[in-house]
């Protein structure tokens, strides 16, 4: 009796450690989609993925990433497309939705205090410089590093760590992130850096991304310094 008493609590326990999951600290989108994967194809420019969702299975096809069988996945905009054919799978599909914001978190609630994109950003940050210290690993560099050499990290992959201070969802497919980690070089103390990934505002994280100067993206869009297609860790803080 005393072991099914065991038994019963542990099951309690371990099923509410799953129920809590995938909670967030933040408002997530009513928009969000959750899907589980069932099935990976790689292909050359995108990754397709039969889904789950709820009791209905279908394709996606999200930019080239390492997704795994059972992982949940998270959306909130997509384009349908039937009969489609993949030259690269030589393969018609014949439903797949295509899909730029696919993340591993919850896609986080647009709020009115996020500012249009050309506002957003225009390579020269546009907010308050924090009192922020930051433990750097090893291979890190600093933000004012950067900013004081930026010929030496133009077009080089680099890691950086910075608390978010800034985010946007869905942005030309990319998220975008302002960072700070303290340091700085005469004007400069932000970074802007694009990334698949969702990180909550006042996370401190290490990204990992190709560094592009004076880059025009058009409609508005200057970065003196632009951190593209970055991978974000998790970072301590002092």
């Amino acid at each position: 009796m005393r072991n099914l008493v065991f038994l019963f609590i542990s099951f309690i326990v371990i099923s509410s450690c799953d129920s809590n999951a995938n909670k967030v600290s933040y408002a997530v989108d009513p928009n969000n989609r959750t899907v589980e994967v069932l099935e990976v194809i790689q292909a050359n420019a995108y990754t397709y993925l039969n889904v789950a969702e709820d009791n209905q299975k279908f394709w996606i096809a999200v930019p080239t990433m390492d997704a795994q069988k059972g992982d949940a996945l998270h959306f909130t905009q997509s384009m349908e497309m039937t009969d489609f054919h993949s030259r690269d799978l030589d393969r018609t599909f014949e439903l797949v939705l295509f899909v730029d914001d696919v993340s591993t978190l919850p896609i986080p609630a647009k709020t009115a205090s996020l500012s249009t994109p050309a506002q957003q950003h225009e390579g020269r940050p546009k907010t308050d410089k924090k009192p922020i210290e930051i433990k750097h690993e090893e291979g890190v560099v600093p933000l004012s590093d950067l900013f004081a050499n930026p010929g030496k990290y133009d077009q080089q992959l680099i890691k950086v760590t910075g608390e978010v201070t800034k985010f946007n969802t869905g942005i030309m497919g990319k998220n975008w992130a302002h960072i700070q980690d303290g340091t700085s070089f005469g004007d400069y103390f932000d970074l802007t850096v694009t990334t698949l990934d969702v990180i909550p505002v006042g996370d401190v994280v290490v990204f990992e991304g190709t560094i592009a100067l004076n880059k025009d993206l058009g409609s508005g869009y200057f970065y003196e310094f632009l951190m593209e297609d970055a991978k974000a860790k998790r970072a301590e803080m002092y």
